[in-house]
């Protein structure tokens, strides 16, 4: 046996026989094993405008309440490149309905200032600064007015219009 196969081996088999951690993985309903990612707030800046909803869990009222005036908009939040992530104690997080993992879950609330217990919904701009901050359901429409109203998005609305 040659020495290339000689380190080759133990690095498989370590490779192969190495744990993987619950943090890596969430089991879904049809037992498939599905890959969660970190969620970064830097790595959206310039390119996306973030709308976070913070929550103890999906069963919170508020929460439900909040979910409910988002979700008939989809094409806005496609529109003006806006990122919905869900921030829940109990039930996981997401970004655009892709699991994302505690670590990066529990980094936004402390970067946010938010309690498990607490909701609260944040616009995140594309420069990374916090637009608007509320501590109760807000429509959907308020919130794109609000970004439409923003010097970059008056902007890419008329880039968008020239095309």
């Amino acid at each position: 046996m040659n020495n290339s196969a000689l380190i080759a081996l133990p690095l498989l088999a370590y490779i192969v026989l190495l744990p993987v951690s619950k943090a890596d993985i969430v089991q879904g309903s049809t037992n498939h094993a599905i890959k969660m990612s970190s969620f970064n707030l830097s790595s959206q800046k310039w390119k996306n405008r973030v709308l976070l909803v913070f929550a103890p869990s999906v069963d919170n009222h508020t929460y439900q309440q909040q979910m409910q005036l988002l979700q008939e908009h989809n094409s806005g939040f496609v529109d003006r490149d806006l990122v919905l992530v869900q921030v829940l104690a109990t039930d996981g997080s997401y970004a655009n309905k892709q699991p994302i993992d505690e670590s990066s879950a529990a980094k936004l609330r402390e970067y946010f200032g938010v309690d498990k217990e607490n909701f609260r919904l944040i616009l995140v701009g594309k420069d990374g600064g916090v637009k608007r901050s509320d501590a109760t359901p807000v429509q959907a429409t308020a919130i794109f007015e609000e970004i439409d109203a923003m010097p970059m998005r008056q902007q890419e609305m008329q880039q968008r219009g020239k095309k």
